[in-house]
């Protein structure tokens, strides 16, 4: 496999990153009730990461979508405050440092964006993902924050966008 790019996301990865998004949940036995996967947004991402103060980044490599994730307003948050939502990778990539790689733009994004905090929710068995979160000084928080909708979710971590160990 070629190296994975990591891209802002195109219009017409719409549906292939839905399509990414949708099996790794399934493999993962997420709940699709509560979760990203019954978000009305899902099947149009790009429009939706259209608003000001969002963005969407895609992985790929050899020409197909390997993975994605986002920075956006936390939904009946505070101004200053974004979520990193909807970042999942096919497994032929986990553990090649895309999630890094992507994870740090990402933070930039926000940090560009003028965000102070940052917020997510994961599955308390994603425990690959809450190790990467840690490594980049994200700590659990007991209850969640804003009004995501992902009910279904168990963990809630934040960081602290000025203090972080993003650079």
């Amino acid at each position: 496999m070629k190296e994975v790019l990591i891209r802002p996301m195109d219009p017409g990865d719409n549906s292939g990153i839905a399509a990414l998004i949708r099996r790794v949940l399934d493999d993962m036995g997420v709940p699709k009730t509560g979760t990203t996967y019954a978000d009305e947004s899902l099947d149009e991402l790009y429009g939706f990461y259209s608003q000001p103060r969002a963005a969407y980044l895609v992985a790929e490599a050899d020409g197909r979508l390997l993975g994605g994730g986002g920075i956006a307003p936390l939904k009946a948050g505070s101004r200053d405050v974004c979520e990193l939502q909807k970042m999942y990778f096919d497994s032929r990539i986990r553990g090649m440092g895309a999630g890094s790689r992507m994870l740090r733009q990402l933070l930039l994004i926000a940090e560009g964006f003028g965000y102070k905090q940052c917020y997510l929710e994961t599955m308390p068995y994603m425990e690959t993902a809450q190790n990467l979160y840690r490594k980049f000084g994200f700590e659990y928080l007991p209850a969640p924050m804003g009004n995501t909708g992902h009910h279904s979710c168990q963990i809630w971590m934040f960081l602290n966008l000025q203090t972080s160990r993003v650079r």
